[in-house]
């Protein structure tokens, strides 16, 4: 693997936005480079620049809240880039307790229809080159990507030291943006800073619940989730290189 520096997209506005490409995959291939970027909110980039636009993006997938989305609202990708906003928290996160495994439990327990259609949209004809961010990167994006890393082939340590890249990147400032979530912790009044920790640990036991969930794989999860099965494929032919 090239190190998390070469990853980096030194986008000006950004903390968190890196390429996913070169990881090993299923059966000798390889993840493509500049297809699938992973990013925090992009309100103070300059998202129609020359960095961006030398990627071709074709499809930005928005996994904030209507109310983040408000408080940092995104700039254009261009007339050549469709932005999709699906939000992963739903009211009900209420109830989840103010802890990141809990979040994250919530999430892969809760809203696995909302990551299936997320990850259907990522594997629609023409979708890619994409770019899947939140606030701060590293959350709902890390689970996004890592499910779908999983139906690539790439191996569970390699994901989770993808994952565990963001502790280094993360904008001090984004606490303001998830303060506007629903119930704050989600919206309670409960975020501290350590929310902003990703240790690998954490990603390894989300996969392991997607893969219980969803009959021993992560495959079975999405598609129980309503995600359509040439999907799964469609991901694997646009994401992977031999």
């Amino acid at each position: 693997m090239t190190s998390a520096d070469e990853r980096h997209i030194p986008l000006m506005g950004t903390f968190n936005m890196r390429d996913v490409g070169g990881y090993p995959a299923a059966g000798g291939r390889t993840t493509r480079w500049r297809t699938l970027l992973r990013s925090d909110a992009l309100h103070r980039a300059d998202a129609a620049g020359p960095v961006l636009q030398g990627y071709g993006l074709r499809t930005v997938l928005d996994l904030r809240t209507d109310a983040e989305a408000d408080f940092a609202p995104s700039p254009s990708c261009g007339p050549d880039t469709r932005t999709v906003r699906i939000s992963l928290i739903g009211d009900d996160v209420l109830a989840a307790p103010p802890r990141l495994e809990a979040v994250y439990q919530y999430l892969i327990d809760q809203r696995g229809e909302a990551i299936a259609t997320v990850i259907g949209e990522l594997a629609a004809a023409g979708s890619v080159p994409a770019l899947v961010h939140c606030s701060a990167g590293k959350d709902r994006t890390g689970i996004v990507i890592g499910l779908v890393l999983a139906v690539l082939g790439v191996p569970d340590e390699v994901i989770a030291a993808d994952y565990a890249v963001s502790a280094g990147r993360i904008d001090p400032s984004v606490l303001e943006a998830l303060h506007h979530i629903p119930g704050s912790a989600t919206g309670n009044g409960s975020l501290t800073p350590d929310l902003l920790a990703s240790p690998p640990s954490l990603l390894l036991d989300t996969l392991a619940r997607a893969r219980e969930a969803g009959g021993g794989t992560v495959e079975g999860y999405l598609t129980s989730r309503g995600l359509p099965p040439a999907s799964l494929g469609a991901l694997r032919d646009s994401l992977t290189t031999p």
